[in-house]
């Protein structure tokens, strides 16, 4: 805390978020992935002036909420759970809960911990880090307000509601994965129509050209039905089909995974199309 504060010149309120392993031996393993006894967690310190730190956290549990909201999987899916039973030094926390296959299970803590975390540093380190506030004029022990999400239990829950089997209307049956398209792994895919009459070519093109901007990948093999099964299985959210026509005009099949609807585009233009959509500012955009 004391050296970020200092070396970046922060002024209260400001946070530190870290990733790491989390480690935790008093609980029994089960769930799959949902408890483990070492895990990926994901930490904020949001460090605030004291009396201010439950407006600030009423603020994180509505913008944490917000987020896990923006992927899509229904605001019905998620739900607070306050708890009653604080802990010595916290005055307020929740969970953030995700309707999981066996029920709503938590995926996010959000606790607003006092100052009992930097106290406790002042207390056995000695030494002094109280906050001098240029606004106030005085000097103080920062509360904190805390949100951490397990990496794992995270994975879970989007895993779990992207997977579909759905039936078609030829009486198929397709198995996709609807991931948001800003956490799909491959974010377009460029598929020749055949392997031949210089598709290929003009297929590897398009990949060097956007492979820069965002993950893209080139699939040639078996019919383009079967390549776009495949694609939606892995959640690649677009495709583009490369035909003869394309050779003519510049123009290519762009068909999005969700609908299966397709829609003749521009090459110059997949970029524009496709990018924003892809990138994790979309949805951070959702949160302004």
């Amino acid at each position: 805390y004391l050296n970020v504060q200092k070396t970046g010149r922060m002024k209260i309120p400001f946070g530190i978020a870290q990733i790491g392993k989390a480690f935790r031996n008093e609980i029994v393993a089960r769930q799959f992935i949902f408890r483990m006894r070492e895990f990926e967690q994901m930490e904020m310190q949001f460090f605030v002036q004291p009396g201010t730190e439950l407006e600030y956290f009423q603020k994180w549990k509505e913008t944490r909420m917000k987020w896990h909201q923006t992927l899509g999987f229904g605001a019905e899916n998620y739900r607070f759970h306050d708890h009653e039973k604080l802990a010595h030094y916290a005055n307020a926390a929740t969970d953030i809960e995700f309707r999981m296959p066996f029920g709503f299970k938590e995926v996010e803590g959000i606790h607003s911990r006092t100052n009992f975390d930097l106290s406790q540093h002042e207390k056995f380190s000695g030494r002094s880090i109280k906050y001098f506030d240029p606004m106030t004029k005085e000097s103080y022990t920062p509360y904190v307000i805390e949100t951490s999400i397990g990496v794992d239990r995270m994975f879970l829950s989007i895993m779990c509601h992207s997977y579909r089997e759905e039936k078609l209307e030829n009486g198929e049956t397709r198995v996709v994965l609807l991931l948001p398209p800003a956490l799909a792994p491959t974010k377009l895919a460029v598929l020749p129509l055949v392997k031949k009459d210089g598709l290929p070519e003009k297929a590897r093109e398009i990949v060097n050209n956007l492979k820069f901007h965002f993950n893209t990948h080139y699939d040639e093999k078996d019919t383009i039905g079967k390549r776009y099964r495949r694609q939606d299985a892995v959640g690649t959210p677009y495709c583009v089909t490369v035909d003869y026509d394309t050779l003519k005009d510049n123009t290519v099949t762009l068909r999005f995974r969700d609908t299966m609807e397709q829609e003749r585009v521009s090459i110059d233009q997949l970029q524009s199309i496709i990018e924003d959509k892809v990138s994790i500012t979309s949805l951070l955009k959702k949160l302004q």
